[in-house]
């Protein structure tokens, strides 16, 4: 099997996917009855986004948050949503595609969907949100004879 090189073989990869995603029975309903999405139009568009996504081409340059933000408002988009859009790129890119590049588009839809998944409910979007960064302004960087939290000395009270 053959990794993704080109154009083409993201026109294969995407319109592929659309149209086993458009026939699915939970987000289906979504492309076709809430976004009313027009598959011929829309195709192009992807295309130029997943090219942009795997080969840096910079074709897309539209606001994809911004309109699942809108389709959000309309019906809210759920983890089970997102979990079987991931599933059906992933059967996707699995069924035509092996090597590098098809395996960045599998990282990257994963990423993808999880920022846009905690986009949509208000948050960071990134995966790291929950990590704290210390103010250095306020907290001293502990010495490496000095851990973390308190003095060298053990049982020190000082």
């Amino acid at each position: 099997m053959r990794d993704l090189a080109d154009r083409s073989d993201v026109e294969e990869l995407v319109s592929g996917f659309y149209r086993t995603a458009f026939a699915d029975a939970l987000i289906g309903p979504i492309f076709t009855e809430i976004a009313r999405m027009d598959l011929e139009r829309h195709l192009p568009i992807m295309c130029d986004f997943w090219e942009t996504v795997l080969f840096g081409t910079g074709a897309y340059r539209r606001n994809a948050l911004q309109a699942h933000v809108d389709l959000n408002a309309l019906s809210p988009l759920t983890a089970t949503h997102f979990g079987r859009w991931l599933a059906l790129w992933s059967a996707a890119v699995d069924a035509r595609f092996r090597g590098p590049v098809a395996d960045r588009a599998l990282l990257q839809a994963e990423r993808i969907a999880g920022s846009m998944q905690r986009r949509l409910a208000g948050r960071s979007g990134s995966a790291y949100e929950a990590l704290s960064r210390r103010d250095a302004r306020t907290e001293p960087v502990p010495s490496r004879a000095e851990p973390a939290g308190g003095s060298a000395v053990l049982g020190s009270t000082g």
